[in-house]
């Protein structure tokens, strides 16, 4: 489904040094899968997933998405794929405070069905399925942080995405939460929703069909 093709990704600073947080890195993954990239903060992880999202372009190397190149994509394509194809859990707070919970998850439909069809009961029918259902008019600041998680979860996927991209998906959450949320992942991931994480807790390595560590810049399968 996603292919991680020899990529290379280095950033100039003004002063003229070079960093290299990804190098030369490949990685295959299939429909279905639930892969697990594993890192100290600093290496690599967030900009790996941000590459494989088209987010931004590598130095060089290939991103391939059920065997089309990236790179011979237009950025509206990209953004189009993105939109259809691929759900984002982001490591930061990503609510909108001034959206109802109903609304965060609906959120995303504009960017896709921009005339919301069907969007408010899709949203009500994933955090029904999340726990959520008596939380869809209030506010993200009146939820939990597993909650607010379980929200970001089901906005991830309003879109009926191929493959949800997750940076620290259970940052900032005590280790019962985290294996919650952690086991929600998988139940998805059963249902047919491919997986690629990035985390610094090893205890979600357990969770992976497939693991591997990145430490400076080059990745590693563990599992």
């Amino acid at each position: 489904m996603l292919s991680l093709l020899n990529l290379t990704k280095e950033f100039r600073l003004d002063e003229g040094t070079v960093i290299t947080p990804v190098k030369d890195v490949n990685l295959q993954i299939e429909p279905g899968e639930l892969i697990v990239i594993v890192g100290r903060s600093g290496t690599g992880k967030t900009t790996l997933l941000n590459l494989a999202a088209g987010l931004v372009k590598p130095t060089a190397g290939e991103i391939r998405f059920k065997g089309q190149s990236l790179a011979a994509m237009s950025d509206r394509e990209i953004s189009a794929l993105r939109s259809k194809n691929i759900g984002f859990v982001f490591q930061f707070p990503s609510l909108l405070p001034s959206l109802t919970v109903k609304e965060n998850v609906a959120l995303p439909t504009i960017f896709y069905d921009s005339d919301g069809r069907n969007a408010g009961t899709r949203a009500e029918e994933l955090l029904d399925s999340l726990g959520l259902n008596g939380k869809l008019n209030v506010y993200p600041k009146q939820l939990s942080a597993g909650e607010q998680k379980r929200a970001i979860i089901a906005r991830s996927l309003i879109n009926h995405p191929e493959i949800i991209l997750a940076d620290e998906p259970t940052s900032d959450l005590d280790l019962r939460t985290e294996a919650d949320v952690m086991s929600i992942l998988r139940e998805i991931n059963d249902e047919g929703v491919t997986f690629l994480i990035v985390t610094h807790s090893l205890d979600l390595v357990a969770f992976a069909d497939r693991a591997y560590e990145m430490e400076k810049g080059n990745l590693n399968q563990v599992k």
